[in-house]
């Protein structure tokens, strides 16, 4: 049985309904949590995204179905719904969902919107909890609920009774959950968990190496595979032979797996020679012993040198213009003066320390699979769709990832395994992709080239702002036909532009897609900030005008900026722009912030610089600083790094300062040291031996994170931290050596 709250979305269901939804063992209160954001959906049994239960010895689950990938979502979103419950921490233990639509709405880790999604519901959903719990124990003692409080897994009442949790659960569980404007959420005042520093739910696992990630698992009678796959996308092969590759001992079976053209999507395999094996060794020598013919399909001409290059002239055309204010162009043809740079990134790969890796068992019609996803709806959809079975056949088990950045959301490796694993009856059978088929066969973040032109006016005001960008689109992975980046990928960065000048103009240019792009950890902005981050720094130099200085002068007066108004379809990550407001008080604060935090001013040796960077990305506005030191020899130092964010709402201060802490190492290996080039079609680099990432050596000798204190709706922090790190590094070096870097990953010279 169930029974809905008035308009809260949130329903209360019995334990035999929730024992057959989840299979998790429970007594006492079952809260099921049906999400604003995942509405009803018509003819279809209840199915709730969330569970609360609240256990007779007292003991608290709840069903996580987000997925854990280092970002704390696993901590983050149960210590709100704790805290509003008043549990009490350590008696709080997790459930990891499987990917079901139906049952718990949308699970796309991704794109930092978990918090900002889940906030208000979590806290609503331990609110309500809590008031069953305060109206149950009223009615054991006969008293009114005015007098009971609930406090660290009791309640208490006014003349000092104590009750558990645990023993209140019967009399709850047979009560009406309340409305939803009768809800009384707790004052911030009264928080314990939220706004505080809670050690990740999963580091004790991890710490003993218990943790299980998909590269763990283990089923008995399990098999290995790996693939030969064509090294350009879009190949296939022609014919094989494996007379010598069969002769490995261990070895299964070997067989074609269908290629999938290209463009072919995100969800399709790209096919080739499939080794299984009694071991991931005796697969991938079995592999090497293979000999294959390929077509290599559409992009065998593929050189990313002389596509930059194409691009590069490309950008001094007009393109198509995506926002306009004023006249850009008669601004710039009456300029006392025209600066103009050109910027460029090479395409960028993931490389999550855990490579992709599926195991699945495909067994009576059903396809069971366990495996480090970060949207496991999409995930078991694409199965589904693939292997002709309805998706109420597949169950996907999500364990922790290893690392992810956008890579593990992409269906290809997972339908894989269940092909192979199809062509396997009854033994499960996982599929291992070495760091050289990560590297040579990744959705690539696109390269791009960015041109800027800055108009001035006789004073040095600047007058124009004129920004064209040039990058495969995403789009292009999965439709020919595009190949303009979309004004969504634009709004990374581009047509979000929040300096006040009165003529602005941003345009894409045609730019088709000839590998397999997809988005990483903050997508279009890395090579939106890189160049306007970049040359903003450009403007001060010219103008002769401190940078912190000049970017709080070009920001204008505080105000909230109507995008909406300067363009149709600007997106604003998802969320309306009048309660996501792009606020340009909260930017200069952040930069001030920064700069105060840093040192900003402050007398440096020689061959020592600061650079700075203020981006707003996933909501959140992000200042940093950086500052290096360039020795005689052209040796690179990080000296230190100061990042200032106002995300709203703090939730796990611990969880942001780690995000941020590792998204500037993150970004240094794009700035410094990774990149991926292609000729023939085909990846220049499959290992860490030619794909740099940065190393200890690399990092700052001081990084910190300074936070703003704020009563805001709480905003992403898991991509925001990458933009501003690049390009405040380049303004650095330019400080320190007096030489402009325009290209990334930067090389000293």
């Amino acid at each position: 049985m169930e029974t809905i709250a008035p308009g809260t979305g949130m329903r209360k269901i019995d334990r035999r309904t929730f024992l057959k939804a989840t299979g998790i063992t429970a007594s006492g209160l079952v809260l099921g949590l049906q999400w604003a954001c995942s509405p009803d959906k018509p003819n279809l049994p209840f199915s709730p995204n969330v569970y609360l239960t609240i256990n007779s010895d007292g003991s608290v689950i709840i069903v996580a179905h987000r997925q854990e990938m280092g970002t704390g979502i696993r901590t983050g979103l149960p210590m709100v719904l704790a805290d509003e419950l008043e549990a009490d921490w350590k008696r709080v233990t997790l459930e990891q969902a499987v990917g079901d639509e139906q049952k718990y709405g949308n699970q796309n880790t991704d794109g930092s919107f978990s918090i900002r999604m889940f906030f208000e519901p979590m806290r609503k959903a331990g609110a309500s909890a809590r008031m069953m719990l305060e109206q149950a124990a009223a009615q054991k003692w006969g008293i009114d609920v005015s007098e009971c409080k609930a406090q660290n897994h009791e309640v208490i009442s006014r003349k000092g009774k104590r009750i558990g949790f645990g023993e209140l659960t019967e009399i709850a569980s047979k009560l009406e959950l309340p409305a939803e404007d009768k809800i009384v959420l707790k004052n911030k005042a009264d928080w314990k968990y939220i706004g505080k520093k809670i050690n990740l739910y999963d580091t004790p696992d991890i710490i003993k190496g218990k943790a299980v990630y998909g590269i763990d698992v283990v089923k008995p009678g399990m098999k290995y595979a790996v693939i030969l796959r064509c090294p350009v996308a879009g190949g296939k092969p022609t014919s094989y032979s494996d007379e010598a590759a069969l002769k490995v001992p261990g070895v299964v079976k070997i067989f074609e797996l269908k290629a999938s053209g290209f463009p072919a999507g995100f969800d399709a395999p790209q096919g080739g020679v499939v080794v299984v094996a009694d071991s991931t060794w005796a697969a991938i020598t079995a592999r090497k012993a293979l000999e294959v013919e390929w077509d290599y399909g559409v992009n065998l001409d593929y050189n990313s040198d002389e596509y930059i290059q194409a691009l590069a002239s490309k950008v001094k055309k007009k393109g198509d213009v995506r926002r306009a204010n004023g006249s850009a162009d008669d601004a710039i043809k009456t300029a006392a003066h025209v600066l103009e740079s050109t910027y460029i990134t090479q395409h960028l790969s993931h490389a999550p320390m855990e490579p992709p890796n599926a195991t699945a068992l495909f067994k009576d019609g059903n396809l069971e699979m366990w495996a480090p996803v970060q949207s496991p709806q999409w995930i078991r959809d694409s199965v589904a769709s693939n292997l002709g079975l309805d998706t109420a056949n597949v169950t996907i088990h999500v364990t922790l990832l290893g690392g992810a950045f956008g890579r593990k959301s992409k269906p290809d490796f997972a339908v894989e395994a269940a092909l192979i694993a199809k062509e396997m009856p009854g033994t499960p059978v996982k599929v291992t992709w070495t760091r050289e088929d990560d590297l040579a066969h990744d959705f690539y973040h696109a390269c791009s080239v960015q041109q800027i032109r800055a108009a001035f006016d006789n004073e040095s005001k600047v007058t124009a702002w004129n920004h064209r960008s040039a990058f495969p689109p995403i789009g292009g992975t999965t439709n020919e036909k595009e190949i303009f980046p979309s004004t969504g990928e634009l709004g990374l960065g581009a047509v979000d532009f929040p300096y006040h000048i009165p003529n602005v103009s941003i345009e894409a240019i045609e730019a088709p897609a000839h590998t397999r792009i997809g988005w990483l950890r903050s997508v279009s902005n890395i090579q939106h900030a890189f160049a306007v981050g970049s040359m903003l720094d450009e403007i001060a130099a010219y103008r002769g005008v401190d940078p912190v200085k000049n970017l709080l002068e070009l920001l204008g007066p505080d105000r909230l900026i109507p995008f909406n108004a300067y363009m149709q379809g600007f997106e604003n990550y998802g969320e309306p722009l009048d309660s996501f407001p792009w606020n340009t008080a909260r930017m200069r604060n952040v930069i001030k912030l920064a700069a105060e935090k840093s040192g900003w001013g402050k007398s440096l040796p020689q061959g020592h610089g600061m650079g700075i960077c203020a981006h707003k990305s996933f909501l959140t506005y992000v200042a940093c600083v950086v500052h290096v030191s360039v020795d005689d020899a052209g040796k690179l130092t990080v000296e230190e790094a100061h990042y200032a964010v106002d995300c709203g709402q703090v939730v796990n201060r611990n969880s942001v300062i780690n995000q941020f802490e590792g998204g500037f190492v993150f970004s240094l290996s794009g700035a410094l040291k990774g990149s991926i080039s292609f000729k023939d079609g085909a990846s220049m680099q499959t290992n860490f031996d030619k794909y740099g990432v940065a190393r200890m050596l690399d990092t700052p000798k001081v990084l910190q994170v300074h936070l703003v204190e704020s009563d805001e709706k709480p905003t992403g922090v898991g991509e925001p931290p990458v933009p501003p790190v690049a390009p405040a590094l380049a303004n650095a070096i330019f400080a320190a050596t007096g030489k402009r870097y325009r290209e990334m990953p930067i090389k000293i010279s």
